[in-house]
């Protein structure tokens, strides 16, 4: 199944951001306010949003196109460099009025100590044009990937999905928010636990869960429900249950691991996987990355060796 992702087609359309790292050494204490101060040794910049979904697929294998908005800055053209050198196709459109979001992050001694974020929403004629690229791009694709992080880059979802369905293609949401009725449609969204508990209230019982999750997956019209559940694995929902525990390995960083999930599952899937062959698979994947710092990939290698 592995060796087939190298035909796989992926298109992800969403927000995307420069996350940048600042690392350095905290040895004291601000005379100025009772804060670290940190001594800044190495910067390090990486994709992150969207575009970390993208980095992810190509990652294992699968030739990503990316459709996004950034602005006029230099960001926008580091994000640009860094999706090149990771070999994704971007078509970033450029809005003049906006800041390209960033994410900067201090660690000192490989903890979090503070992270800053920069971001305005994109304006309505941009994201107009956005659809209209997507409507060419989706011919080409096997699988779409809509990656939600509610920064606004994603105002039209809901006709992006009805254009993928009316090509047949299937659509993996990664939702934000607690307004679902936009992804009717889809194939499968994959919501976290707690993004889950947003929508559908607390259950007490999976027999609960199970059925909050039929209900939903009624309502939306949904093939499937993937819920990822942090240490208790993640569950399917779909004409069957398929349940994988989590990983047995030490967490170091859970940031961007609903990237590498969904961008797994949605190559699987394309290359023929099942839904519990794809979701097996990309729990094993959630479980390497979450061994690393900050938002991070898996490698088709350490994919292999872990499986």
């Amino acid at each position: 199944m592995l060796e087939k992702i190298k035909d796989v087609r992926l298109l992800v359309v969403g927000d995307v951001m420069l996350d940048r790292y600042w690392f350095g050494d905290v040895s004291r204490i601000s005379p100025e306010a009772p804060v670290p101060v940190v001594k800044v040794e190495r910067q390090e910049e990486r994709l992150g949003g969207a575009a970390n979904v993208a980095r992810n697929a190509a990652s294992l294998g699968a030739t990503c196109s990316l459709l996004s908005v950034v602005g006029e800055d230099e960001a926008g053209a580091t994000l640009r460099r860094l999706l090149e050198d990771g070999q994704i196709d971007a078509n970033l459109h450029v809005d003049r009025d906006v800041d390209t979001i960033v994410k900067l992050r201090v660690i000192g001694r490989q903890q979090q100590l503070l992270r800053i974020d920069f971001e305005t929403p994109p304006s309505h004629e941009i994201l107009q044009a956005k659809l209209a690229d997507f409507e060419m791009r989706i011919r080409q694709a096997d699988v779409v990937i809509l990656s939600d992080y509610g920064k606004g880059g994603l105002t039209h979802i809901a006709e992006m999905i009805r254009i993928a369905r009316s090509h047949d293609k299937p659509v993996l949401v990664d939702p934000k928010g607690d307004d679902w009725g936009k992804y009717a449609g889809a194939t499968v969204i994959t919501p976290n636990r707690a993004e889950l508990r947003e929508v559908v209230g607390r259950w007490g019982s999976e027999a609960e869960l199970e059925a909050k999750a039929r209900k939903l997956r009624g309502e939306l019209g949904l093939e499937a429900l993937l819920v990822t559940r942090s240490e208790e694995g993640m569950t399917l929902f779909a004409d069957e249950v398929c349940h994988q525990a989590a990983q047995a390995r030490e967490v170091f960083d859970v940031s961007g691991a609903g990237d590498t999930v969904i961008a797994t599952m949605a190559v699987m899937l394309a290359a023929g996987a099942d839904w519990a062959e794809a979701i097996r698979v990309a729990n094993v994947a959630a479980g390497i990355v979450v061994g690393k710092l900050g938002t991070a990939v898996v490698t088709r290698h350490e994919l292999l060796a872990a499986l």
